[in-house]
């Protein structure tokens, strides 16, 4: 795992501003750049780490398309796709295939030049946009989502182990008063209105353990900025408050920690906080989260392995595959026991 030492080696930035990158302190003026540099740098030295204990196995030449929900910019705001994007490619090189970059125009995508013998599409997409990708390569690959199942491959995380995982941990930890950040509605699998996925097994799972509290609930995007706000409202607003949050992203957990120190607050001492996804930027703010890791990488590897079985000269199955991945809990300094008071 990166330190903060190494990413000042690697990129130029002092440790301090790394941590404030990191942090989402709002104080710090930072170019996009500048952020993306620091983020990927995490990523790439997380990579080398667990690389170097296994070898390569090339599978062949293929030439893969790569279709992306967010830009650039707006995988900074949820860093958690650029990791997906960035171990895609690395994976890419590592079997030797070439990584073409597709180029979205409306509810389509445009043909590249070379003839492709598969695409990964990274994210959420509508019908519109499933069917252009499918015009491209019938050996289509979802990452991160599961539309039409009966025709394409998909890679997903399994959410529910993911919330029974934080749940458990909390518990035994004394943590009987447990909010959940995260919002209301999100988009599905094709890209239609829904209720988001983590909160309803949150509540679910909650109620199921006699802990269900909604007014522990805070309704926010997924966002660090958002999220501060919101807990920074539950703060001001004289409520009595949870000893632990389970937050649905990344973001929305380091907007709990910036809340919680603008109020003097000390995690996990006042407030254990746990987050969702692990990126290696987990490791490196403070306190450092325990957090649901969703194994990006092994979540790339997983997509290209599927699209391998089907996009070779002679394919090994027919059939369409979802490959649900296991989260595990990464625990780390930002939960602790109850305070007894």
């Amino acid at each position: 795992m990166a330190t903060l030492k190494e990413l000042a080696d690697r990129t130029g930035y002092s440790p301090a501003t790394i941590s404030r990158i990191l942090s989402g302190d709002p104080s710090l003026s930072v170019t996009a750049e500048a952020r993306r540099k620091v983020l990927e740098e995490a990523g790439r030295l997380n990579y080398t780490a667990t690389r170097s204990r296994r070898g390569r196995s090339p599978k062949g030449l293929l030439r893969v398309g790569v279709a992306e929900m967010l830009t650039p910019v707006q995988q900074l705001d949820d860093p958690y796709y650029l990791y997906l994007s960035n171990f895609l490619r690395q994976n890419c090189l590592d079997r030797k295939y070439t990584c073409i970059p597709l180029e979205s125009r409306g509810e389509g995508f445009l043909a590249p030049e070379e003839k492709l013998d598969g695409v990964v599409a990274i994210g959420l997409f509508t019908p519109a946009q499933i069917d252009s990708l499918a015009a491209l390569s019938p050996n289509l690959v979802f990452l991160d989502s599961s539309p039409f199942e009966s025709r394409f491959d998909s890679v997903v995380l399994g959410y529910e182990l993911g919330i029974s995982l934080a749940l458990d941990h909390l518990t035994e930890l004394g943590h009987t008063r447990i909010g959940f950040i995260g919002p209301v509605y999100k988009l599905d699998d094709r890209r239609q209105r829904a209720l988001e996925v983590r909160r309803q097994l949150f509540e679910r799972q909650a109620e199921q353990r006699g802990l269900l509290d909604l007014g522990l609930m805070l309704d926010c995007p997924m966002e660090a900025q958002a999220a501060a706000r919101a807990v920074g409202e539950l703060l001001s607003s004289g409520a009595a408050l949870p000893t632990a949050f389970l937050c649905a992203n990344e973001e929305g957990a380091v907007g709990a920690l910036l809340a919680l120190r603008e109020a003097g607050l000390s995690v996990p001492g006042d407030l254990s906080v746990v987050s969702f996804n692990d990126t290696p930027r987990s490791a490196l703010v403070d306190p450092p989260l325990t957090s649901v890791s969703t194994h990006v990488e092994e979540m790339a590897r997983a997509a290209l392995r599927l699209l391998g079985e089907r996009a070779s000269i002679e394919p090994i199955r027919t059939l369409p595959l979802k490959l649900v991945v296991p989260p595990t809990l990464t625990v780390r300094e930002s939960t602790g026991p109850v305070r007894r008071l």
